[in-house]
Order: structure tokens, then C-alpha cells, then sequence
């Protein structure tokens, strides 16, 4: 198994409601080690670019919005296959389908506000990370 890195943000409604160490402690649990983390206010413009990806898509104007309602936290997991065990442990994006135990199932309001995002393959992993993160700033 290779150790690799993947990004974590804790969304807006999981920090409005105080959710960050619940959240940590499962990804933890999980054997996935927190190397980096920062609370931050993302401005429109940032969010809007780390989502260009999704710019064509009906939903992109809300899902910035939602970004930039309050503040997020930002990650770098990393542990044994990362980005799988990551996206494993957060669940479905849609709450209702995500399995019992995963973040979501527990802390997701909505499909919308899903409490978390995580980094769908080792690849964008590696430029959501360093669209986040200077490398000094990564402590293994």
C-alpha cells in the first residue's frame, strides 16, 4: 500500500456547528494523520476557482456561495491509500445514502450542506493541496 495525501475541508455548516473535532477524530480513527490544517474564510474568488471545475454545472453559483458562508477548514490527510480511505470515511454526497459511521451519514445536513469535501483521485489531490497549501506548510 502506498502513504499518499488528499485534502480535507470541513465545510461551512460542520464549522458553524462546532463540528471540526468530531470530524478530525473519525478521520483519525480511520488511520489517516492530519500533516496540515488551517481555519480560514475563503473569499469568493478563491472558492470560485477551486471549483472551476464545476463551472458549467447548474449547481456551481450555489455550491460557491455555500463556500464562502462561513469559515472552512482546510487539510492534508495523509496515510495509506488516502484519497480512497478519505473519501470511504467521508460517505455518499448525499447524506441519505452515505453509510452509518461516516461523517456524513452522522453530520451532513443536506446534499448541499454535506459537511465535507474530499479529493476524488491522487492527481487532484496533489493540485487541491497545493492550491491551499505551500509545501512548508505540510508537517508529516
Amino acid at each position: 500500500m502506498a502513504t499518499e495525501r488528499t485534502l480535507s475541508i470541513i465545510k461551512p455548516d460542520a464549522t458553524r456547528r462546532n463540528l471540526t473535532g468530531k470530524i478530525n477524530a473519525v478521520f483519525e480513527d480511520a488511520g489517516l494523520r492530519i500533516v496540515a490544517q488551517k481555519r480560514v474564510q475563503l473569499s469568493e474568488a478563491e472558492a470560485g476557482a477551486f471549483y472551476a471545475v464545476h463551472k458549467d454545472r447548474p449547481f456551481y453559483g450555489e455550491l460557491v456561495s455555500f463556500m464562502v458562508s462561513g469559515p472552512v477548514v482546510l487539510q492534508v490527510l495523509e496515510g495509506e491509500n488516502a484519497v480512497l480511505k478519505h473519501r470511504d470515511v467521508m460517505g455518499a454526497t448525499d447524506p441519505k445514502k452515505a453509510a452509518p459511521g461516516t461523517v456524513r451519514a452522522q453530520f451532513a445536513e443536506s446534499i448541499e450542506a454535506n459537511s465535507v469535501h474530499g479529493s476524488d483521485s491522487l492527481e487532484n489531490a496533489n493540485t487541491e493541496i497545493a492550491f491551499f497549501f505551500a509545501q512548508t506548510e505540510i508537517l508529516p
